[in-house]
């Protein structure tokens, strides 16, 4: 049940960065700097520039790199290593990270697979509140059914009403029973989720998983003009808005 969550990323003290996570089956140097020259090609008409840097210190510390968060464009993207061959990827948007588009992109350009991660508790009540989801998405580097994503699995609650998706071929380490369950928000839920993720090497939520002895993180940053709508939040107000 998406209500029942335990055990999220830091005590989801860092909702809503961390409420969705990219993973890249690369290191985060090579990610960092692939990301930042296809950011670069896209933005130098505006006169906009992007550099990757090194970012030391705790996960919490390389988090704080990211603020402030800002609207209506994101400005910073965090990369981590991990104690896996995986790297974590995390963005400076006030409503939270969309890793779709960019790990989509990155896997066709890196040659890698990719991981889409939603994890959120279901808390919305009376106007307030968040829309509970757990999703999983796989994307690799060739093209599929749909566009390069090779699985699929969500239970989301969609304006009070949950619902369950899927696409592709199931991996084999996969419960599928479950699937079939009466209760929607039954038939993926937070604990599968982590089981998934353990069988492709990760334990996201788990901070130990995070910058391995001597590893720093890499952050790629936008600098130059912003959108005349530009606005920046603390941490603190955007989760005021969202939780």
């Amino acid at each position: 049940m998406a209500e029942n969550m335990k055990g999220l990323l830091l005590d989801d003290r860092w909702a809503p960065v961390t409420s969705e996570l990219g993973f890249l089956e690369t290191d985060a140097e090579h990610a960092a700097r692939a990301f930042a020259a296809w950011q670069a090609g896209l933005l130098a008409s505006r006169g906009i520039s992007v550099e990757a840097r090194l970012v030391s210190g705790s996960l919490e510390q390389a988090l704080s790199a990211l603020l402030p968060l800002t609207t209506p464009e994101i400005r910073r993207h965090l990369f981590i290593p991990t104690r896996s061959p995986w790297t974590a990827y995390v963005e400076n948007a006030r409503g939270g990270t969309d890793a779709t588009s960019a790990m989509r992109y990155m896997a066709r350009t890196l040659g890698c697979r990719s991981l889409r991660v939603v994890a959120v508790p279901h808390t919305y009540r009376k106007g307030k509140g968040r829309y509970g989801a757990v999703m999983l998405s796989v994307y690799g580097p060739n093209e599929t059914e749909w566009l390069n994503q090779v699985r699929a699995l969500a239970v989301s609650n969609d304006g009070g009403h949950w619902v369950f998706d899927q696409f592709g071929e199931p991996f084999p380490f996969e419960k599928v029973e479950p699937y079939q369950a009466r209760r929607v928000r039954d038939r993926f839920t937070f604990e599968m989720l982590k089981e998934y993720l353990h069988h492709l090497g990760l334990s996201p939520f788990e901070e130990s998983f995070y910058l391995p002895e001597g590893a720093s993180a890499w952050l790629v940053e936008k600098t130059g003009p912003v959108a005349s709508t530009h606005e920046e939040f603390t941490l603190e107000q955007a989760r005021a808005e969202v939780l």
